[in-house]
């Protein structure tokens, strides 16, 4: 494993929205502050929207504005979560009657299409609580820009990019960044989301034909926290 550093810092306030890079982050045992603090919840199915089921989620831009969100939609439309009508701006965006919701302490309902070339043979599973995390085993995630080849970052969504190589090397293991302690827990598998368009990028089922077939279905790493603390862009990655 060669030597790691933060090279960029991601949150992405809303599940499966477009986020934000920063130059420091505090990381709580939830993850990085407002990383996945609210989702877009879909009345009728009782589950919280991704861009599995809906990709023009990757089309919307959220940021943090204090303790509220904002979302940009495709339009322009600048939708909060303090804003009286905001749901009634977002279930028209996407055809759909949806909620925006903060994080609590139960976990969402997530589903993912096994067959990810024709979006057919859907399976769900509950996630964590505290903010939209698809695992109970990843709070935080990781990715090198050796890993990433040459796709583009905005489709692994991933907290850490570092500079570097050898993440996979780190699982099973302890390490500090800034003054945060991480577990590293797992290998991300990866899903029909890596493949979805964004601004800016087409779909591309290759990506996770690639994946599938050179890197054993997974890319990246997940942690969890065990000692909250600050990261900052720059940081050197130690392991303990």
């Amino acid at each position: 494993m060669t030597k790691l550093t933060v090279s960029e810092i991601w949150r992405y306030p809303v599940k499966s929205i477009g986020g934000e890079q920063v130059a420091m982050a505090t990381v709580l045992d939830t993850g990085i502050v407002g990383d996945r603090g609210w989702g877009i919840f879909d009345v009728e199915s009782g589950t919280v929207l991704t861009a599995r089921r809906a990709p023009e989620l990757l089309f919307a831009h959220a940021s943090l504005e204090g303790d509220d969100v904002a979302i940009t939609l495709p339009d322009g439309t600048v939708v909060r979560g303090r804003d009286e009508n905001g749901n009634d701006a977002l279930s028209a965006w996407l055809g759909r009657t949806v909620e925006l919701r903060a994080a609590g302490p139960e976990g969402g309902t997530y589903e993912v299409p096994l067959d990810f070339e024709n979006d057919e043979n859907w399976v769900s599973w509950q996630g964590p609580g505290g903010a939209w995390h698809d695992s109970t085993r990843s709070r935080l995630s990781l990715i090198s820009r050796t890993s990433l080849r040459d796709w583009d970052p905005r489709r692994f969504r991933a907290n850490v990019i570092l500079d570097g190589a050898g993440e996979d090397e780190l699982v099973g293991s302890a390490i500090q960044i800034g003054d945060a302690i991480l577990d590293v827990k797992k290998r991300i598998d990866r899903c029909v989301i890596v493949t979805r368009p964004q601004p800016g990028l087409a779909r591309d089922l290759d990506v996770l034909r690639t994946i599938n077939a050179e890197l054993e279905t997974c890319l990246s790493v997940g942690a969890l926290v065990t000692t909250e603390g600050t990261i900052h862009q720059g940081d050197l990655l130690t392991p303990l």
